[in-house]
């Protein structure tokens, strides 16, 4: 880069020329090939240490005052954030109090924050393009996994492969796309409240207390359950945190479409596999579908088989899954009511290659469904259960259920038909203190 005629680099400029020297002595050291990514950061800090340090030199040589401290440190982290990290988005993965980014072009950036405030974002690239090959750079990261070492997954994004869902390193979703629209552009979704339970929900006001320990006792007694919501009310979170009730010493095996549950944990959930269904790879072929994978995790012994989200023909192998003796497992379905979740998984069930009449889909979900938990948002941007359905039989094409919780005042699920006594016996040998029963004030 030429300097200005009176030698004076801005900050801007700076990070634009250092960022190049930094990328051009990364690729002469990779000599072609990826660099694990240690290393790749090891690397970068130390030639964007050097190349500040020369130019700190150059200043003084002549006779100029070096930069501060502090915008070094700026120029520093601006040009790490682009070598080895996910460029002007980096800072906006780093603040943890950020759930969602959306991003209508390298300029238009809105964020929305876990306590449901939304502002405009700075920009996230210099331009459109910019944008583009910061995604191509987080899907090259991806393909290689975390260590470079070639197991994820072959992740194109041009004009002839104009979607790209990809996990960053954080666990965040990224979707994006190109061409297909007037301007590229990409939404995150980031994971909340990992390590969160139940009582950590009751904290935040997604449910009170009672309801609670009803639910937690669903879990340890091996009800299956339907988590049921709109986008983003935080259906994943909940039956994460719900989770947190299921006994260490059951094997557990998920089933995704991408990884968000991040259910193992050394103590609490030791014995986990996690699969994710596979789409077709550049040639064509490679995909492993959802249902292929709830039918193998069956054949992997299994205590539960769980779901990160329903909505398609595996509907069915899960709902067998739960009948046969898979009790206590578990998915989420988009739905906007407890009531609607049942329609929705009938339709799935019909639409799949079994090709299950109405009747025969609602004899399978009430003979293999329990509760349905729904969530929604509360008007004062709160995500909280709203509805509790417990399923007791079907007719004909219908699914017969007992509200058990409805929506109350700001959609809060409030007491409204009392569970069955069978129910109430299972829950209570699995540890529900009767006196909770009483305080639930059906």
């Amino acid at each position: 880069m030429t300097p200005p005629p009176d030698g004076v680099m801005s900050e801007a400029d700076l990070v634009v020329d250092v960022r190049a020297q930094v990328a051009q002595a990364l690729a002469g050291h990779a000599g072609g090939g990826p660099l694990p990514a240690a290393e790749r950061r090891r690397l970068a800090e130390q030639y964007t240490g050097e190349a500040l340090d020369a130019h700190a030199r150059q200043a003084l040589d002549a006779g100029r005052a070096p930069l501060s401290a502090s915008a070094e440190a700026r120029v520093a982290r601006a040009v790490l954030d682009h070598v080895v990290g996910a460029g002007g988005l980096q800072q906006l993965l780093d603040n943890p109090e950020i759930e969602n980014v959306h991003a209508n072009g390298a300029d238009e950036v809105f964020i929305r924050y876990a306590g449901g405030k939304s502002e405009v974002g700075p920009p996230i690239a210099e331009s459109d393009e910019a944008m583009i090959e910061m995604v191509r750079a987080l899907a090259t990261e991806a393909a290689f996994g975390d260590d470079f070492s070639g197991h994820g997954e072959e992740r194109t994004f041009d004009r002839t492969n104009p979607v790209l869902d990809l996990r960053l390193r954080d666990g965040s979703r990224l979707c994006a796309i190109m061409s297909v629209a007037k301007r590229p552009a990409l939404s995150i979704r980031r994971p909340t409240m990992i390590n969160a339970d139940l009582d950590d929900l009751v904290a935040k006001g997604t449910l009170d207390e009672p309801l609670c320990r009803v639910l937690q006792a669903a879990m340890r007694a091996k009800l299956n359950i339907i988590f049921a919501g709109g986008t983003n009310t935080g259906k994943t979170t909940f039956a994460r945190a719900a989770a947190r009730a299921i006994p260490p010493h059951e094997r557990l095996i998920t089933i995704e479409d991408s990884y968000e549950l991040e259910l193992h944990d050394a103590v609490a959930h030791p014995n986990v596999t996690a699969l994710q269904a596979r789409r077709v790879n550049l040639e064509g072929v490679g995909a492993v579908s959802m249902a292929a994978l709830v039918r193998t995790a069956l054949r992997m012994d299994p205590d539960r088989v769980i779901v990160g989200e329903a909505r398609g023909d595996e509907v069915i192998d899960l709902l067998k899954a739960m009948s046969q003796g898979n009790d206590g497992s578990f998915a989420t379905v988009h739905a906007s009511s407890s009531a609607q979740a049942f329609t929705r998984l009938m339709m799935y069930a019909v639409q799949a290659p079994e090709r299950l009449t109405f009747e025969a889909s609602a004899m399978l979900i009430a003979e293999s469904l329990h509760l349905v938990v729904h969530l929604n948002w509360s008007p004062d941007k709160t995500r909280v259960v709203s509805s509790v359905r417990e399923v007791v039989g079907f007719d004909g094409r219908d699914v017969m259920s007992n509200e058990v919780w409805r929506p109350g005042h700001g959609q809060r699920a409030v007491p409204n038909t009392p569970l069955r006594t069978e129910t109430l016996d299972r829950l209570e040998a699995a540890g529900l203190d009767p006196r909770v029963i009483d305080r639930v004030g059906w």
